[in-house]
C-alpha cells in the first residue's frame, strides 16, 4: 500500500530505472524508521511532502543523520520542544540541532555545474552560508536579547551542563555530482567558520623568486556583498562556549546507489561541555590543541567511520 511519503518520492524521483527505485526505497525506509521510532516531530511528514525544497532537504537531513546515529548504536531519545536530537550517553544528555542551509547568494553556475565543466569556486559565498547557519543555531540555544528571543537554555530545555552540537548538512551548497565539505583552505568549511582559517598562502622572495615560507591566512571576518563583515571565529569567542562542536556533513539520498558522503566533527577547544572525539559518526575529528603561545594547533584525527572522503 502506497504511503504519503512513497507517493511524494515517486513525484520527486520518477521512473523505473533500478537506481531511481533504489533511491526512493532508501529515502522512504530511512524516513519511516525516523517516524516509527518516535524521533520525528509531528510536522515531519507534512514538511517532507510539502513540495517545498527547503523543507524537504531540512527534513531529509534530519532523517539521514538519525540514520547515521542509529547505525553507530547511539542511544537516541525523543526530543520534544527542544533541539532536533537527544542522545543519552554515559549519563549525559547531548543535544543536536540540525540545519540544511539554502544556497542563498551561491551562483547558479556552481550549483548547476556538470562534470568536466569549468566554473569558479564561490568559496566565500558558501562559507557565508555556513557562518549564517552556525549563527542561527547558536541563537536557538542562547537566544537573542535584541530580538526578544529566549533560547533553549533560557527556557530550561537544555541544561547549563548539557553538550550542544550544531549539525550542518551542506548538500544544497553544491551541484549534484560530488560530495564535499572542503573550503578554500582545504579544511572543512566548518573549520574556516569557527577558527578564522583562510586560504593557504606561500611567501615568495622578491629577489630570488623562491618560496621562503607558507601558512594559512588568518581570516577572522568575511565580507558580505553589501560590505558588512561577518565573524568567522566562533570557537575563539567566549560567548560561544556553550556550543560543543560542529558536526559538518554533506549527505543526500544518493547513498542508496553508492555515492560518497562527507562527514567531520569540529570540536570547540573552549567548550563548557565538550564531547569526546570519535563519539559522533564522522571520518575525521578536528581537535584544536593549545600550542603554548596563546594559540592552537589543529589536529585531524581519524573518526568513528572507517573510510571516506
Amino acid at each position: 500500500m502506497a504511503t504519503v511519503i512513497s507517493q511524494h518520492l515517486l513525484s520527486r524521483y520518477p521512473g523505473d530505472f533500478h537506481r531511481t527505485v533504489a533511491v526512493r526505497e532508501f529515502v522512504e525506509r530511512v524516513c519511516l524508521r525516523h517516524i516509527e521510532l518516535g524521533l520525528a516531530d509531528p510536522n515531519f511528514e507534512s514538511n517532507l511532502c510539502s513540495g517545498d525544497d527547503a523543507r524537504y532537504w531540512q527534513r531529509l537531513s534530519e532523517a539521514l543523520l538519525v540514520h547515521e546515529l542509529l547505525d553507530a548504536d547511539l542511544n537516541l531519545r525523543p526530543s520534544r520542544n527542544g533541539p532536533d536530537f537527544l542522545i543519552q550517553h554515559e549519563g549525559r544528555n547531548i543535544w543536536i540541532e540540525v540545519i540544511c542551509p539554502e544556497p542563498t547568494g551561491v551562483p547558479s553556475d556552481w550549483l548547476q555545474c556538470n562534470p568536466g565543466a569549468v566554473t569558479t569556486f564561490p568559496h566565500e559565498a558558501i562559507l557565508l552560508r555556513w557562518t549564517a547557519a552556525i549563527k542561527e543555531k547558536a541563537e536557538k540555544l542562547l537566544g537573542n536579547p535584541d530580538k526578544g528571543n529566549v533560547g533553549y537554555v533560557g527556557k530550561g530545555v537544555v541544561a547549563a551542563d548539557d553538550p550542544y552540537v550544531i549539525a550542518i548538512n551542506g548538500r544544497r551548497l553544491r551541484g549534484k555530482y560530488f560530495s564535499s565539505i572542503t573550503g578554500i583552505s582545504q579544511f572543512p568549511f566548518a573549520v574556516e567558520a569557527v577558527f578564522a582559517v583562510g586560504a593557504f598562502a606561500i611567501q615568495i622572495d622578491r629577489c630570488t623568486l623562491k618560496a621562503i615560507g607558507s601558512e594559512h591566512q588568518h581570516r577572522p571576518v568575511i565580507q558580505k556583498p553589501n560590505g558588512s563583515e561577518v565573524p568567522a571565529h566562533t570557537f575563539l569567542d567566549p560567548a560561544f562556549r556553550p556550543i560543543s562542536a560542529i558536526w559538518a556533513a554533506d549527505v543526500d539520498e544518493m547513498w542508496a546507489i553508492g555515492n560518497g558522503k562527507s562527514m567531520a566533527v569540529v570540536h570547540n577547544p573552549n567548550a563548557a561541555n565538550p564531547i569526546a572525539p570519535g563519539l559522533l559518526p564522522a571520518y575525521w575529528d578536528y581537535v584544536a590543541m593549545e600550542n603554548g603561545d596563546d594559540g592552537y594547533v589543529l589536529e585531524r584525527r581519524p573518526g568513528r567511520l572507517k573510510a571516506g572522503v
